[in-house]
């Protein structure tokens, strides 16, 4: 949808007499939105994926709903059970960690343990 939009704005630009002009202008707009909007989202996308594969056994996290625990089983169908307390388990999506919760949470405990 996005290359038939294109195109229609290309034929539209083209008949005018600064028809050059249009287009220089709108491949600038376009690199601009690539700059600005896709490619951060496409970094982002592949730290998070990153953060999700690096996951092991007895790793703190925080889930996107706010629920505490730590990482019990990392399971092949993309899910983990995480221990919430002694003795209760969750099954969740690994999509369903919070990366920047999760790294807020292990920043603290780590200045915590360097203070003691």
């Amino acid at each position: 949808m996005t290359h038939s939009f294109l195109f229609v704005l290309l034929q539209a630009a083209a008949p005018s007499g600064a028809g050059s002009l249009q287009l220089i202008l709108l491949g600038g707009m376009i690199l601009v939105f690539w700059l600005f909007m896709i490619r951060p989202q496409a970094k982002k996308a592949k730290i998070a994926k990153k953060f999700q594969e690096d996951m092991q056994k007895g790793d703190k996290i925080v889930t996107i709903a706010g629920i505490h625990g730590s990482v019990n089983k990392i399971n092949d169908d993309g899910t983990l059970m995480i221990e919430t307390s002694p003795g209760s388990y969750l099954k969740i999506e690994k999509s369903a960690i919070s990366m920047e919760w999760t790294q807020n949470l292990n920043k603290a405990t780590a200045a915590a343990a360097d203070k003691k």
